[in-house]
C-alpha cells in the first residue's frame, strides 16, 4: 500500500527517529503535540504539527478520536505509533484502517491476540511454547488471586493483564504482603491500562530477561534478527539494555528465535515485535509476553545489525517483502543502551519534573544518543521521566561498556536530578562488567547516595561569588577598613548546610547553571542542586518536623487512605500518589493523629503541596 505522508502519533525522542528514517526516505513527516509539548523538538523538525490537546493523556496522545482529526486536518496517509500510548491498542489501529490510513505496525487482530496477558498466554500455551507457571483465569477475585497464588508457592509475580512496562506488576516474596499487592497492582493497572484484570506467575529466581525481536511481512515471511538481555531492571521496568546476551551461545539463540517466529507466525503477525522471554540459569526459558511494537532498546539491535528498523517497518506497511532471509542476518560486535531518566536512583527512584536548563548530549566513535531534548524544555509530570537512550557500539562487550561510561560522564544535563551517576556506577560494577548480571541485580547489590564533596561545596560557592556580582558587588566583598576579609556565602544542598568563605577564588571550569538562588552542577558525573542562603531568614523547624506531609512531586491523586480523626502510625500509607504513570505510597514519617486532608481523589497537585496535616502523637 502507497503512502506519502505519515504522522507519527507519539512525542519526545521515539517521534524524532521515527521521523528522521521517514523522511529519509522520501515521507513528509506530521507531528502531534499536546500543550505541554508546543515547544519540543519533535514539533519543529516535522514538516507540519497539529495540536491534540491539553496535557494529560486522556485529552491528547491517547485520545484516538483527537489523533485521527490531527491525521485528517493535516492530510496523512499513513501513522506510525511509536511505543507506548496507543501502540498496542486494537482499537486504535482499526480506526486507523478504518479511516483509511495505513498503520506502521501489526493487525488489530495480531494486537489484540498479544494485548492481555492472560489470553496470550494460553495462546502460547495451546502453540507449545514453554511458559512460566500460573494463573490466567477468568475468576479475578482477590480471595480467588490469593488461594492461586498459595497454590503457586512463594515467590510470585502479581501483573496487569493488559499492559506492561512495570506498571501493575508486584513481587510477592511474603504471604503478609499478597493482599495489599493484588489491590494495588489491580488500581494501578486501571489507571494505567483501562483494566484491573490480574495474572499471577511464579517468580522465577535469579533469571535473565531475554528478548527476541521478531520481523514478519505481509507475505508470511517471519525471521529474529537475535536477542537483547534487559535484565537490570528497577520496579520491573529496564534500565540497561544489551545485545547480544551474555548467557545466549548460538545454540541458544537458534531455540530462542524459533520459538519467538513460531510466536508471531501463530498470531499471523506483521512488522516489527519483540517476543518476551525468562532465561534460567540452567538454560530453560519461558516466554513472558510479546510486544506489539517497537521496542525502547531496538537501537542496540540496529548496531550489531546494520540494519534500520523503522526503514523495515516502513517497507513492510507498503507491502514489500522483508528486506532478508534469516541465514542473511549477521551480528557485527556488541551493543550497551541505557535509559537515562529525570529520577533520584538513590531516593527510590523517584521520577522528577521541571526544566532542563543545560543540555549537551556526548558524541564520539560508536555513540549514539536518542532524545528529544534542548536547553529550556521541561520535564513534565504527565509523562515518562525518560531524558534520552544513550547507546554505545564496539567491537566486544568491553568496548561498548567503556564507551558507554564516557558517553555518560561527558553528557552535560542540569536541570531536575538524574540517574546518570548511577548508571555509570551500575555499569562499572564488577557482576556487570563479567556480563554476569540478572534480574535480581539491583536486589542483591546496594548503591547507596554518594556523599556530597568538598569540591562540590567549593565550586558552588566559587561559582556563586563569580556570577553573582549583583548580590555581591566587588567593590563591597570583603570591604574592611583594615585589610580584605573573605565573602561568607551560607549554603545549603541535600538537607545539609555550610557556610563557606570565599576570597578571589581561581576560576572554576565545571558545567554548571544558576537559576535564582540555586546553582547545578555537575563533578565527576555526580550533579548537586545547592541554594544560596545567605540572606534567608533561618528556619525553625527541620524539613519533615512540623506534621505535614507534601507532594514529593507534580502528580494526582489517586487514593486517600485515612480521614480527619485518624491515629496512624510511622510508615502507614497515607496517599496514593500518580506521577509519570507509576503510583507512589507516601507513609507517614511518625505517629500522629490526622488533623486535616487537604486534597480530594482525582485532584491534580503540584510539587512540595500540603497533602495532610497531623499532629505527632505525644506518647
Amino acid at each position: 500500500m502507497n503512502f506519502s505522508k505519515v504522522l507519527v502519533a507519539n512525542r519526545g525522542e521515539i517521534a524524532w527517529r521515527v521521523m528522521r528514517t521517514a523522511k529519509a526516505m522520501g515521507y513528509r513527516t506530521v507531528a502531534v503535540y499536546s500543550d505541554a509539548d508546543r515547544d519540543a523538538p519533535h514539533v519543529s523538525f516535522a514538516d507540519e504539527a497539529e495540536r491534540i490537546g491539553p496535557p494529560p493523556v486522556g485529552e491528547s496522545y491517547l485520545s484516538i478520536d483527537r489523533i485521527l482529526e490531527a491525521a485528517h486536518s493535516s492530510g496523512a496517509d499513513a501513522l506510525h505509533p511509536g511505543y507506548g500510548f496507543l501502540s498496542e491498542n486494537e482499537a486504535f489501529a482499526a480506526a486507523c484502517e478504518k479511516a483509511g490510513l495505513t498503520f506502521i505496525g501489526p493487525p488489530p487482530a495480531a494486537i489484540a491476540a498479544m494485548g492481555n496477558k492472560a489470553a496470550a498466554k494460553r495462546r502460547m500455551i495451546e502453540a507449545g511454547l514453554p511458559c512460566v507457571p500460573g494463573y490466567q483465569g477468568a475468576d479475578q477475585s482477590d480471595a480467588n488471586l490469593e488461594a492461586e497464588a498459595r497454590k503457586i508457592g512463594l515467590p510470585v509475580m502479581v501483573k496487569a493483564a493488559a499492559g506492561g512496562g512495570g506498571r501493575g506488576m508486584r513481587l510477592v516474596e511474603r504471604d503478609a504482603d499478597l493482599v495489599e499487592a493484588i489491590r494495588t497492582a489491580r488500581t494501578e493497572a486501571e489507571s494505567a491500562f483501562g483494566s484491573g484484570e490480574l495474572i499471577l506467575e511464579k517468580a522465577v529466581v535469579d533469571a535473565r530477561h531475554v528478548e527476541i525481536q521478531v520481523f514478519a511481512d505481509a507475505h508470511g515471511n517471519v525471521i529474529h534478527l537475535g536477542e537483547r538481555d534487559c535484565s537490570v531492571q528497577r520496579r520491573h521496568q529496564k534500565v540497561i539494555e544489551e545485545a547480544p546476551s551474555p548467557a545466549v551461545d548460538a545454540t541458544l539463540r537458534d531455540r530462542m528465535g524459533a520459538a519467538a517466529v513460531a510466536a508471531a507466525r501463530t498470531i499471523g503477525y506483521r512488522g516489527a515485535g519483540t517476543v518476551e522471554f525468562l532465561l534460567g540459569a540452567d538454560g530453560a526459558f519461558y516466554f513472558l509476553e510479546m510486544n506489539t511494537r517497537l521496542q525502547v532498546e531496538h537501537p542496540v539491535t540496529e548496531a550489531i545489525t546494520g540494519l534500520d528498523l523503522v526503514e523495515w517497518q516502513l517497507r513492510v506497511a507498503r507491502g514489500e517483502h522483508l528486506p532478508l532471509r534469516q541465514e542473511q542476518v549477521t551480528f557485527a560486535g556488541h551493543a550497551i543502551e541505557v535509559r537515562l531518566y529525570a529520577e533520584d536512583a538513590y531516593a527510590g527512584f523517584l521520577p522528577q519534573a521541571g526544566r532542563i536548563d543545560v543540555w549537551r548530549p556526548a558524541a564520539g566513535p560508536g555513540v549514539r544518543i536518542d532524545h528529544g531534548m534542548k536547553d529550556g524544555l521541561a520535564i513534565s509530570p504527565y509523562y515518562d521521566p525518560m531524558i534520552a537512550k544513550v547507546i554505545a557500539h564496539g567491537a566486544t562487550r568491553e568496548e561498548a561498556r567503556v564507551r558507554l561510561v564516557r558517553a555518560l560522564a561527558e553528557t552535560v544535563v542540569l536541570g531536575p536530578t538524574t540517574n546518570r551517576h548511577f548508571l555509570i556506577r551500575l555499569l562499572e560494577h564488577p557482576d556487570f562488567a563479567a556480563g554476569e548480571a540478572t534480574t535480581a541485580f539491583l536486589t542483591k547489590h546496594e548503591f547507596p547516595a554518594p556523599a556530597i564533596t568538598d569540591a562540590h561545596w567549593t565550586a558552588a560557592a566559587s561559582l556563586l561569588w563569580q556570577a553573582s556580582a549583583q548580590k555581591y558587588p566587588p567593590s563591597m566583598r570583603g570591604w574592611r577598613n583594615s585589610n580584605p576579609e573573605p565573602t561568607p556565602i551560607r549554603l545549603s544542598a541535600a538537607g545539609s548546610e555550610r557556610l563557606m568563605q570565599v576570597r578571589d577564588p581561581d576560576p572554576v571550569e565545571v558545567p554548571f547553571h544558576i537559576d535564582g538562588n540555586d546553582i547545578v552542577l555537575d563533578i565527576d558525573a555526580f550533579t548537586v542542586r545547592f541554594t544560596d542562603k545567605t540572606y534567608a531568614p533561618p528556619e525553625t523547624a527541620a524539613a519533615g518536623s512540623d506534621g505535614k506531609l507534601r507532594a514529593p512531586m507534580d502528580g494526582r491523586i489517586v487514593a486517600i487512605k485515612v480521614a480527619a480523626g485518624d491515629k496512624v502510625s510511622r510508615g502507614q500509607t497515607l496517599i496514593v500518589l500518580e506521577a509519570m504513570k507509576i503510583q507512589h505510597q507516601l507513609k507517614a514519617a511518625l505517629d500522629a493523629k490526622i488533623e486535616a486532608i487537604s486534597v480530594q481523589e482525582g485532584q491534580q497537585v503540584s510539587n512540595r503541596t500540603v497533602l495532610v496535616t497531623m499532629e505527632p502523637d505525644a506518647a
